[in-house]
C-alpha cells in the first residue's frame, strides 16, 4: 500500500506497523504531539527519516515492506513516532515550513 493511498483514504489513523507507532502530520506541524503515560506531550522535532540507511530499521524492515524504499516519512527525535505527510499540507517536503521573504529586499547569491 502506498503512502498516498493511506493518507488520502479519508482515515486520519493510518495502518499501524508492528514495531512503530504511525500518525499523520497536521498541516504545518513540526513538533511531535504524542502523549506519554502522564498525558504530557513529547514535543520532539519531526525530522525527515531516511530509513533505508538506518541500521536498526534494516533489521526490522517494517517501513520498507509497507511503503517502499523512497517514501516520505518523518520521525520524532525523542519518542521515535513516525509521521506520514498530510495531503493538505502545501509546503512540500520542507518540514520547517515556507519561510519568510526578506523585508530588506536583499538577495544573496547561493553558497557554492
Amino acid at each position: 500500500m502506498a503512502i498516498s493511498e493511506t493518507a488520502t483514504s479519508g482515515a486520519q489513523t493510518p495502518p499501524q506497523l508492528p514495531h512503530h507507532k504511525v500518525k499523520i502530520k497536521k498541516p504545518g506541524q513540526r513538533a511531535c504531539n504524542e502523549k506519554d503515560a502522564k498525558g504530557k506531550q513529547c514535543g520532539g522535532h519531526l525530522k525527515r527519516w531516511f530509513y533505508v540507511t538506518d541500521v536498526l530499521e534494516q533489521a526490522c524492515g517494517d517501513v520498507e515492506k509497507a511503503w517502499g524504499r523512497n517514501a516520505e516519512v518523518y520521525r520524532c527525535e525523542h519518542c521515535k513516532t513516525l509521521y506520514l505527510p498530510n495531503p493538505q499540507d502545501v509546503s512540500g517536503m520542507n518540514v520547517a515550513g515556507e519561510g519568510q521573504i526578506s523585508v530588506f529586499g536583499l538577495t544573496l547569491p547561493p553558497k557554492k
